[in-house]
């Protein structure tokens, strides 16, 4: 008797403007997701310098194409992420526990977590932020930034890989999470606080705490779960049981703090304290302050970039002099130039022109006549050149080096090491290729769009409250005439000198006049003009609170249109039937991450230590933890996984770093460290309130276990 057939697979085709009509539909709504969890928070940073700061974007083009370059990064990236990374996750989760033993699951959880942190989109933030940090300042941040800067980010991809391990664990064994929060938690709050006595490790602690944040991401959260959902499945012998997915975003959270606090601590011994500029430059100082820099070649072009004419002296033998001689050399030598300004001639001419003394123009340019023409020519050209090229040469490769190794790793584990196949092979593959082209795209919209918008709003937001120079309107006037300077007394009697000025476009204005900005040797005069205070009440009290408020909303909108935290909140409504309802837990975590930015913002302004403001509210939550039940205990915690996106991180960051550079703060970090442990606080006070309410309804009876709860 024959065998009856086996069913074969039919393709079915269809024409192209049937594919479009459900393709487009489709994509329409995933770019409508990415703008409704960006619109508000980006709005509203340029409606506030429009209308409260009255100044006009700049680069307002430029920053435009990096929004829409972001959001269609950001399309592509989680629709790749999610049929790609995801679904090998998830596969390997699967078959993990059933061919391998708890050693293969660890060491594959270990480097999944290290392959996911570099990974994420954020992690390049944190070379960004290297530049605003002053070496002599502090020593080991700017090391830790710049020359470090691929230490500090294996440092945090450790701590998550090992988070990675412990949450797998947690899956496998069903483990409370409350043991972890203790040790940890407390753990950090001691090495915080010694940290504290220690001038580098004090500015070291804003960091590492901003790197618990950074980590958990859009690659590192849902991949994880993933995982930890496959493997809960097997361990549970149920398809829908094991649904575990709290407590790893938790871990992934707090063990990068404490990698890098070990990191710092480790490195600390050999850089130098803090110090004065001059100091730090000098020779008595030299051989340390060279271990921050690669050669003494980088350590002159930092110097020039950022120190005075006489800091800069320093570093020669023969003092001034020799420093005059050698940027001579320099506009002839192109193998000396190449060492400290680049191969490009052009870099040493705009430095002189911009930077330069007197004395450092003249070297490099030997006649006036050349000087004048320089000065014409860089300073009537105010196009800033955007290097294309290399920005998408950078960012392809950087998303090169994020995704392949990863999605190889992925792809050896299921072939290689279980021998199974690659299910829905092409879907899986259109998913990675979906997520390289995303990130990169991801890449260049941080650094046009949200990298600047965030730097410009946070360089402006002081001017609230006191003077702020407006450095990209530097002006240079050519050929200028003294003699137009007019000198008119103030209500009080004092002498005051400024002439009138029209630019192109403009009406007549009128200039502050300063000596010291006069150069008679080229004959210009270049002015920076001030903004601010705007609210001057109070001794300027009245701005700080506007910029307080301010930084309040931001964060509260913001945290309101994190797509992840309304799929958290909905899921945990339908958990506890209605007890913890959604607009409960949205409104909880809304408000503690917006008095978390007003926390990491006041640090900024007046220069708070962070151990102040967040080792006391850590310190509570260890309490309250103790207090809460282990299912909000879950809920609670990682919450303020779901409002680190990857808008808000880089945005909230640059911002940061933005006012601090403006208020004289020494670095800008601490706000994300804020808006992370507020959050919690705020979701626990009310799991504490709502387990009351729950325990008085039912009469004093033990009320039902809420479960565990997957969110993505």
């Amino acid at each position: 008797m024959e065998a009856p057939r086996q069913p074969t697979e039919k393709k079915i085709h269809i024409g192209f403007r049937r594919a479009m009509m459900l393709i487009v539909p489709y994509v329409w709504k995933r770019i409508r997701a990415q703008v409704q969890s960006v619109w508000l928070i980006i709005v509203y940073l340029l409606l506030f310098q429009a209308l409260v700061l009255r100044l006009a974007v700049d680069d307002a083009l430029v920053i435009s194409a990096g929004l829409v370059i972001v959001i269609l990064g950001l399309t592509l990236f989680l629709e790749g992420l999610f049929l790609g990374l995801m679904s090998l996750g998830e596969a390997i989760g699967l078959r993990l526990p059933r061919k391998s033993g708890i050693t293969v699951i660890l060491a594959f959880s270990f480097i999944l977590g290290v392959g996911a942190t570099f990974a994420e989109p954020a992690i390049g933030i944190l070379r960004m932020a290297g530049s605003s940090v002053l070496a002599w300042e502090a020593p080991l941040l700017f090391l830790l930034l710049n020359k470090h800067a691929d230490f500090l980010v294996y440092a945090v991809a450790i701590g998550v890989g090992i988070a990675v391990m412990a949450g797998m664990l947690r899956f496998m064994y069903n483990l409370s999470l409350k043991p972890f929060i203790y040790v940890l938690v407390g753990g950090l709050v001691v090495l915080s606080a010694w940290a504290w006595f220690d001038p580098n490790l004090r500015h070291v602690t804003g960091l590492a705490w901003d790197c618990g944040a950074v980590t958990t991401g859009p690659v590192t959260v849902p991949l994880v779960l993933a995982l930890g959902v496959g493997i809960s499945r097997v361990v549970s012998g149920s398809p829908s049981g094991g649904g575990s997915g709290f407590g790893v975003v938790t871990l992934a959270s707090l063990l990068p703090i404490l990698a890098v606090l070990i990191l710092s601590v480790f490195l600390g011994s050999s850089v130098p304290q803090p110090m004065e500029e001059t100091f730090f430059f000098g020779p008595g100082n030299r051989s340390s302050a060279e271990t921050l820099f690669k050669n003494r070649d980088a350590m002159r072009a930092y110097a020039f970039r950022t120190a005075s004419e006489e800091s800069q002296a320093l570093l020669f033998e023969g003092g001034r002099e020799e420093m005059l001689r050698e940027l001579g050399r320099m506009t002839e030598d192109e193998e000396a130039r190449s060492a400290v300004f680049g191969s490009d001639p052009e870099v040493l001419r705009r430095w002189a022109v911009e930077r330069g003394s007197e004395s450092q123009r003249r070297a490099v340019f030997g006649t006036e006549e050349a000087l004048r023409e320089a000065v014409n020519r860089y300073f009537r050209d105010d196009v800033s050149s955007l290097e294309t090229g290399d920005l998408a040469r950078s960012a392809v490769a950087a998303s090169a080096r994020a995704i392949i190794p990863l999605t190889i790793f992925l792809l050896v584990v299921l072939v290689l090491v279980l021998r199974e196949k690659l299910p829905r092979a092409d879907e899986v593959m259109l998913g990675i290729l979906l997520a390289f082209v995303g990130m990169a795209f991801l890449t260049v919209g941080i650094e046009l769009g949200l990298a600047r918008l965030g730097n410009q709003v946070g360089g402006k937001l002081p001017a609230l409250f006191k003077s702020v120079p407006l450095e990209e309107k530097r002006s240079t006037v050519t050929n200028f005439d003294p003699g137009t300077v007019v000198t008119a007394l103030t209500s009080e009697g004092e002498r005051t000198s400024f002439f009138f000025m029209r630019q192109e476009g403009e009406n007549v204005k009128t200039v502050p006049y300063d000596p010291a900005c006069y150069d008679e040797k080229s004959g210009t005069y270049t002015f920076t003009p001030l903004r601010g205070p705007i609210f001057e009440g109070w001794g300027g009290f009245s701005g700080i609170l506007v910029l307080l408020l301010f930084a309040f909303i931001m964060g509260y909108g913001a945290t309101l249109a994190e797509p992840a935290l309304n799929a958290l909140a909905v899921t945990v409504e339908e958990l506890t039937v209605g007890t913890f309802r959604k607009t409960t837990l949205i409104q909880a975590v809304a408000v503690g991450v917006g008095a978390g930015i007003v926390l990491g913002v006041a640090k900024i302004i007046w220069n708070v230590p962070l151990a102040w403001l967040i080792l006391p509210p850590y310190v509570l939550l260890l309490l309250i933890t103790a207090l809460s039940s282990e299912e909000y205990v879950n809920i609670g915690w990682d919450s303020a996984g779901v409002t680190t996106g990857p808008v808000t991180v880089p945005l909230v960051l640059a911002m940061g770093l933005g006012i601090g550079s403006q208020v004289g703060g020494i670095e800008g970090f601490g706000i994300l460290a804020a808006a992370s442990v507020c959050p919690i606080l705020s979701v626990l006070l009310v799991g504490l309130v709502v387990n009351w309410k729950r325990r008085r309804a039912l009469g004093g009876e033990r009320e039902p276990s809420v479960p565990e709860v997957v969110y993505d």
